[in-house]
């Protein structure tokens, strides 16, 4: 099959969940013999043409809060329609906005819902609205509406009477790296820091995590590893309220080796969030076997069975994750019991390999035989 993939701001990633998610899953669709088009943005992506089997393929944009995606998306869905492709994939339900276009060609559409993004802070009004339309044009326009959780199946079944297909986020099941050194480079011990991991906007709650470390009582050092997008205000309030705190490190945008570092030696990851899908960086603490201390935000309760495989602190209560983020770091040999077990879980739900399968037959499904 001839496939066109939209809504990434490009391979290979960066950052972000979504570009992490087309990152490993079509290579592997590739690799099972279908022509793969990635759409990308020239300001992630500046590799073009031939790369790992798929073929990226850039399209205008201005990078610029509001107009990236939608101009993007755009032009993107518009050079797709003469590109005579068997399925045009839509990721996100803002890119989803376009969906209804490809209809005007013999693709068939299919859209991957990973968050519900008119719920993050940094929106507006007017874009909410925009983010809301797509939401419902991701339940009306394709011919398959692909969720990461069992949380947004509901949402779109009660919301829109819409039947979706629950295809969660994959884990790289690479090896735990042993070596430690990058780690040591920033003056860390492995196994003794707290980490969160993730873009610093407001709806992922690093502000919320910044001050109940800072008033745990705990020595061990916080590192802060992610950076901005579209958010230096928010940016610089997170460093702002860090001032003076030399146990709290930004690292900013981790990749290679030293993010795998960085996550392997973890004494304990924390997820502040308001918003996400089916946290990705969640499930790849658990292969890595590292405790977890999260929001009991829906996707991070999914992503931790209740509670099974890490522990639950009540969603922007300070007070309550300085109390949860102190006894779970002092009790984190005690966790890691719950993070081996998680591991053993993503080991069979979050493979990428039998996620690409099951994108593959909802393609087959819908392009008849």
């Amino acid at each position: 099959m001839r496939i066109a993939v939209i809504g990434t701001k490009g391979v290979p990633a960066r950052f972000g969940g979504i570009e992490r998610h087309c990152d490993e899953l079509y290579p592997r669709l590739a690799d099972r013999g279908h022509d793969v088009t990635i759409f990308v943005r020239g300001w992630y992506s500046p590799v073009r043409g031939p790369y790992l089997g798929l073929n990226l393929r850039a399209a205008p944009t201005i990078n610029a809060k509001g107009m990236d995606a939608f101009i993007h998306t755009g032009a993107a869905s518009l050079a797709a329609l003469g590109g005579g492709f068997d399925i045009i994939h839509y990721h996100g339900i803002g890119p989803s906005l376009f969906s209804f276009l490809p209809r005007l060609s013999r693709a068939r559409i299919v859209a991957t819902v990973h968050a519900l993004d008119w719920q993050r802070d940094k929106w507006g009004s007017g874009a909410r609205s925009i983010l809301k339309a797509g939401e419902r044009a991701s339940a009306v326009f394709p011919h398959r509406t692909i969720v990461v959780s069992r949380e947004l199946k509901r949402y779109f079944r009660e919301r829109y009477g819409r039947d979706t297909v629950y295809i969660p986020n994959g884990v790289d099941f690479v090896s735990r790296p042993r070596a430690s050194r990058l780690v040591r480079d920033l003056g860390l011990e492995p196994g003794g820091y707290i980490l969160y991991l993730g873009r610093l906007v407001p709806e992922k709650g690093c502000h919320d995590l910044i001050e109940a470390y800072q008033s745990s009582g705990l020595d061990a050092p916080l590192v802060v590893a992610g950076g901005s997008s579209h958010s230096d205000d928010y940016v610089d309030m997170l460093h702002s309220m860090a001032a003076g705190n030399q146990r709290i490190i930004f690292t900013g945008n981790v990749e290679g080796e030293l993010l795998s570092q960085l996550s392997a030696h973890a004494g304990l990851f924390v997820l502040p969030s308001y918003l996400e899908g089916l946290p990705i960086v969640v499930l790849e603490m658990l292969w890595y076997k590292v405790p977890v201390l999260a929001s009991d935000i829906g996707p991070a309760r999914e992503a931790l069975r209740e509670g099974e495989f890490g522990r639950l602190y009540s969603t922007g209560d300070v007070a309550d994750l300085a109390e949860k983020l102190a006894g779970a770091y002092g009790e984190r040999e005690a966790m890691r019991r719950q993070a081996e077990a998680g591991h053993e879980h993503v080991k069979v739900e979050n493979d990428w390999d039998r996620i690409a399968e099951q994108t593959e037959e909802v393609y087959r499904d819908i392009t008849g035989p």
